[in-house]
């Protein structure tokens, strides 16, 4: 597979049936060791450091990356070591949690808007509106009349977004049960992981099955033109890195950026000494 490619792999093509028993998490092809990407990784990474600068001077687009996974799954760790080059100031985390009170007296989209990237930033979701097809239906938060609704909303709401210049980038960072279970494991036996493990999270694992066809539903429902799902094997921290990694950079790439002409003619200008 030629280097280009590894960002068209793992992409959820829209309109075409996805089954996520189809994905071996455990995939890396067509690289067999952390050793053998290293250096790959650390060109996308200095080509990334570039690409947002250029975004940020430009400022005519955003990028909003979606991060979603099981327990575990490894949003912080992508969050960590891909995106650890860039400008903090032209980048911001959002995290999502249980909504507060105010964000329930709103639609379930509210607190989402509020932090999609402005035009020259990048944005990271951490969790994000997803969890409104997810956690919401696996444990019947709302009547499924309600949740069922929201596939065709998020939609239009990403469309809303694409069409005023945020591209939207999602990630489901796929690993296998017992791949969760190797890493509570660590959690549990680490002293300085510890205060990471929650108690929930082994109630939360119970149910992986109906949080799988979640997340197949989703994902199928959900894969468009204007904002694509990659499903990525995540069982390999590196791999995972990597191919979120050239996502991004081909994503960048992909806006035709131009550094912006200076707002006065500097041909004649003396820096006194």
């Amino acid at each position: 597979m030629k280097e280009s490619a590894l960002h068209l792999k793992h992409l959820v093509k829209p309109g075409e049936k996805f089954r996520l028993k189809d994905v071996d998490p455990d995939d890396t092809s067509p690289y067999k060791d952390k050793k053998e990407v290293r250096e790959l990784l650390a060109a996308d990474k200095a080509d990334m450091v570039k690409l947002q600068e250029l975004l940020y001077a430009e400022g005519k687009h955003s990028l909003l990356v979606v991060l979603q996974a099981m327990d575990t799954g490894g949003k912080d760790g992508t969050i960590a070591h891909v995106m650890d080059g860039v400008n903090p100031q032209g980048c911001v985390v959002t995290p999502f949690k249980v909504p507060t009170p105010e964000e329930l007296a709103h639609d379930y989209l509210w607190r989402i808007h509020q932090v999609v990237p402005p035009r020259r930033m990048i944005g990271i979701f951490n969790r994000s509106h997803y969890e409104d097809v997810l956690i919401v239906r696996v444990h019947s938060l709302v009547p499924n009349t309600v949740w069922s609704q929201r596939y065709e909303q998020i939609n239009q709401f990403e469309k809303h977004l694409n069409e005023n210049g945020v591209t939207i980038l999602k990630f489901f960072l796929y690993i296998s049960r017992e791949e969760q279970k190797e890493r509570l494991q660590a959690r549990l036996d680490d002293p300085t992981k510890q205060w990471k493990f929650n108690v929930g999270d082994l109630k939360e694992r119970e149910l992986w099955d109906q949080y799988t066809a979640a997340y197949e539903d989703a994902i199928n429902l959900t894969s468009m033109p204007w904002a694509p799902w990659y499903v990525v094997p995540a069982n390999r921290k590196w791999y995972r890195n990597l191919v979120v990694a050239r996502v991004i950079v081909e994503t960048l790439r992909g806006f035709d950026m131009h550094w912006p002409e200076p707002a006065d003619d500097l041909s004649k200008v003396v820096i006194p000494d």
